[in-house]
């Protein structure tokens, strides 16, 4: 095959591999038209043009919720410099503010200021499921996402 007639093969491919990624997993998705998996079963809200993900994590029977900072794809951890993050959310009809703090992790080598994990508790959340609200400000990579809308699901 001469190489005119590869041409048209060789750009339609590029465009192909050029027009996004394939990544695939369960619903819990981000935007761009295909979803990733929550590596914790969590809900994943896309922070920038496909740039990173927050995996928001609930566990009901401590009255806990877990943010975890996540790159494009919500397959590596992404650690941060910052001590707390500050999630805003709208449950029974009022305005609950969470700090959420940094979480060190030996096992992984994570300290507070450099780490991908944050949590608070409130009694609130052992009977709540899912809420909207919003992720006041997060710095990641010196980025500043503010006023991030996110929706906790079940």
């Amino acid at each position: 095959m001469n190489f005119f007639r590869a041409l048209p093969i060789l750009v339609g491919l590029s465009a192909l591999l050029l027009a996004g990624c394939s990544k695939s997993g369960s619903p819990s998705s981000a935007g761009g038209g295909h979803v990733h998996t929550a590596p914790h079963g969590g809900t994943l809200i896309e922070l920038g043009q496909h740039a990173y993900n927050l995996e928001l994590v609930r566990d009901a029977a401590a009255g806990k919720l877990s943010i975890y900072i996540l790159d494009g794809h919500a397959e590596n951890f992404i650690r941060i410099a910052a001590k707390e993050i500050e999630v805003v959310a709208i449950a029974g009809g009022q305005r609950r503010p969470l700090m959420l703090t940094a979480v060190a992790n030996p096992a992984t080598g994570e300290t507070i200021g450099n780490t991908s994990q944050f949590e608070a508790t409130a009694d609130w959340l052992k009977s709540t499921a899912e809420f909207p609200g919003t992720v006041t400000a997060v710095d990641i990579r010196g980025t500043v996402f503010r006023n991030v809308a996110i929706y906790l699901r079940k």
